[in-house]
């Protein structure tokens, strides 16, 4: 990769060598200093993404329209503004270092300056009143480059819509230490700034040209002192709300909670007792943020090494309304890991056999399905790395691709025991067991090594297209010694980290599909659970179809319909009698299409779980009517959804999918679990359609009529429901 070097002595700017005048850095515009009244989640906003400086020189700006970042460039690098161009919010209230650094054992901070008194607000006269630390790193020197991802995805032609690569600019601040033990390590602070969306990611490498290797106990690679979000006079920092302007999320999550929010394990909120004019008499307010992995690295860096740093997403928010602040989530989502975007149909088959296999792929090219997964309980086993095993399934794998259908199994990792010198040893105890799962493998053990280079083997050998990865690696620590893929206790969490990320980072570059119940995202996996308690699939299908709609309204907040699974039992799943499951399916028709139509109609995949999709041709036809109206509609069906009401039982429930961005501007999907038909006056929020004046409106294929909308983005509308029934209307621009 080329990088542009703008010099701290005189901004000296170079590419490839060829030295820039430092007039070539643009100064940063006026326009940087107006609020973006252009809302980014209903227009585009063109502003580019850039570095700028100012016009003394002393100064550097990260500026997209809608973010501004700057940093003085006095005495050390120190970031002095951190604003949201949207709504004007000021999210600093005090210097801070630009990263955190402890390495055998001493802490250093990377940048910064020290000294400011009033930590409530920060005046942009005391920069030149502060100083650096005799140990701290200093700035050195600046490097951009154009962004990159962090997986090397490439657009797949099958199962989503084409995605836009993300634009924007990727910026280096390279630091050095003054002290002679450290002249030759190297610290980068990354920052990437993206367009059309108030995000910056964060991220720190750091290069040891020492000769000797060095223990790194711990990296912080973002530290701020932000404004509080309330005032509190007494109260301890669990009662306070933490600062709501900004969101982080970081490749470093995990836990099975099927929510970033709880599986995060970077996102760290201090008080700071230095802020003497808090309004907490106790000094607590939570105010200061600092992201780093609690239980990594600890690791030991060799001479030559390069350490890379977890990477943090910040999300300027600009509201506290859920559902404005769950589609900027989702935004970013499909921004930074556009591979979410694809959404394939696919069933979950149960089999016995290799006849059972080719039934089913001939069901789904009947149906118009996409893909079939060998589910748990099959008789696929992608451990079985025998040439007469691996030659099997590639056989079926041609036949399947033949057919125009993809295919995938399922492998479990982590809810297992192995062996006494394969399993997570716990610090505690010193033998094996008090994982996450109760018993679990090491993933740097011999076999979970193993493990990994079996999954690459199989893929490799059979041309298998989707991995459904059961029991990943939930954040074990282990105390072994012995292990080949980790020292000792303090690098296991994140030695078996970095092995479970490479490797789906590995398949999705090859193009696999992979399906994980934990919150691998941002390092390649695309699918995860919606959130469901499974035993509830043992339960009559009228407790099901209720129980599924109330879990894809909560689990479409801050993820994409495309980035979460449901469930259809087929057959019997954890219990149940003869009232909870679909089969004979020709017997259950009507439940089995309304389970298709709320989950097709959401843009959620299922894992319709059974030996077929049909049973008799009017099964059959059903079922191709089902996917044909999916298909129709994809685009739009796999939008952003506006949560209308949830489902109670009480009354109507549904949902609104939109997409300012497409003719198609929304589909509404109106459902009544009453055993009467129903009329009612609905209010219908298209703000986010982004329509204006007038709606084009249709229910079902039926006539369209033009409605106007009020001054608050909506419209009212009468919507006839039939009884334990429900109706769909599509929304559009209307004709020029």
């Amino acid at each position: 990769m080329l990088y542009k070097t703008i010099k701290a002595a005189g901004l000296v700017c170079m590419l490839s060598m060829a030295t820039i005048a430092k007039s070539q850095l643009p100064v940063v515009p006026a326009a940087a200093d107006q609020l973006q009244y252009t809302d980014w989640l209903v227009q585009p906003v063109t502003t580019r993404a850039g570095i700028y400086t100012n016009t003394a020189g002393d100064e550097l700006i990260l500026y997209n329209g809608l973010l501004k970042r700057k940093f003085s460039l006095r005495q050390n690098l120190v970031c002095t503004e951190y604003r949201n161009m949207r709504n004007g919010q000021q999210l600093l209230r005090a210097v801070s270092p630009e990263a955190g650094l402890v390495i055998n054992g001493q802490s250093y901070a990377i940048g910064g300056l020290r000294g400011q008194r009033e930590k409530a607000y920060l005046q942009p006269q005391w920069i030149d009143s502060l100083q650096k630390g005799a140990t701290d790193f200093v700035y050195e020197k600046t490097e951009t480059a154009p962004i990159t991802h962090a997986v090397q995805w490439k657009q797949q032609g099958w199962w989503m819509p084409p995605a836009a690569p993300a634009k924007g600019i990727e910026v280096r601040f390279v630091f050095k230490s003054p002290l002679p033990q450290w002249k030759a390590l190297q610290v980068n602070v990354h920052y990437a700034i993206y367009e059309g969306i108030p995000l910056l990611c964060k991220w720190v490498s750091l290069v040891n040209g020492t000769g000797e290797a060095v223990k790194l106990d711990r990296i912080k690679n973002e530290i701020l002192a932000l404004v509080e979000e309330e005032s509190a006079v007494v109260g301890s920092p669990a009662q306070m709300k933490k600062p709501q302007g900004i969101y982080v999320e970081t490749n470093y999550a995990f836990n099975n909670a099927m929510r970033y929010s709880i599986s995060d394990q970077t996102t760290h909120w201090f008080t700071d007792s230095s802020y003497t004019s808090q309004v907490n008499y106790n000094y607590e307010t939570p105010c200061i943020l600092e992201v780093y992995p609690d239980k990594a690295p600890g690791i030991w860096l060799q001479p030559g090494e390069t350490f890379t740093s977890v990477r943090s997403y910040e999300l300027l928010m600009d509201s506290y309304d859920r559902e404005r602040r769950g589609l900027a989530v989702r935004k970013m989502y499909r921004m930074i890991a556009p591979w979410i975007l694809a959404n394939p149909v696919f069933m979950h088959l149960v089999s016995k056999n290799d006849d059972e296999v080719r039934t089913a792929i001939d069901q789904c090219a009947a149906t118009g399905y996409e893909a079939v997964i060998l589910s748990f309980g099959s008789h696929c086993n992608m451990e079985d790395t025998a040439a007469a095993n691996l030659q099997r399934w590639k056989g079926l794998a041609d036949y399947a691709h033949g057919k125009g259908v993809k295919i995938g199994g399922y492998a479990l990792f982590s809810s297992r025991r192995i062996s006494d010198a394969d399993d997570v040893i716990s610090p505690v105890t010193g033998k094996p067991g008090g994982a996450f799962f109760g018993n679990a493998p090491c993933f740097g053990s011999y076999w979970g090594l193993g493990f990994r280079d079996k999954i690459k083997h199989f893929f490799t050998s059979t041309g298998f297209d989707i991995w459904e990865n059961d029991g990943p690696y939930p954040g074990d620590v282990c105390a072994s010694t012995q292990h080949p893929g980790h020292k000792g206790l303090d690098d296991s969490q994140w030695r078996q980290m970095e092995i479970q990320k490479e490797l789906y980072r590995w398949l999705n570059e090859r193009g696999v599909y992979i399906n994980a119940p934990d919150w691998y995202f941002l390092d390649g996996t695309h699918k995860i659970a919606i959130g469901y308690r499974e035993v509830n699939f043992s339960l009559p299908r009228e407790n099901q179809k209720i129980l599924n709609r109330q879990n894809i309204y909560d689990g479409t907040w801050e993820k994409t319909p495309s980035m979460g699974w449901g469930f259809v039992p087929l057959t019997r799943y954890q219990g149940g009698g003869p009232e909870a499951i679909l089969e004979p399916l020709q017997d259950h028709l009507a439940d089995y299409v309304q389970l298709m139509i709320q989950y097709y109609g959401a843009g959620v995949q299922a894992c319709y779980r059974g030996p077929r999709l049909y049973d008799s041709e009017k099964t059959k036809e059903a079922v191709q009517a089902v996917i044909s109206w999916y298909k129709k509609y994809r685009t739009i069906l796999n939008a952003d959804i506006i949560h209308l009401r949830r489902a109670d039982g009480r009354d109507w429930d549904g949902i609104l999918h939109v997409d300012p961005a497409r003719p198609q501007r929304g589909l509404m999907m109106l459902y009544n679990p009453l055993p009467v038909a129903i009329t009612r006056a609905i209010k219908v929020p298209l703000y986010y359609t982004g329509l204006a004046d007038q709606v084009r409106i249709r229910e079902k294929e039926g006539a369209a009529r033009l409605m106007k909308l009020d001054r608050n983005y909506e419209i009212s509308l009468t919507v006839q429901l039939p009884a334990n029934g429900y109706t769909w209307f599509v929304l559009e621009k209307p004709l020029e």
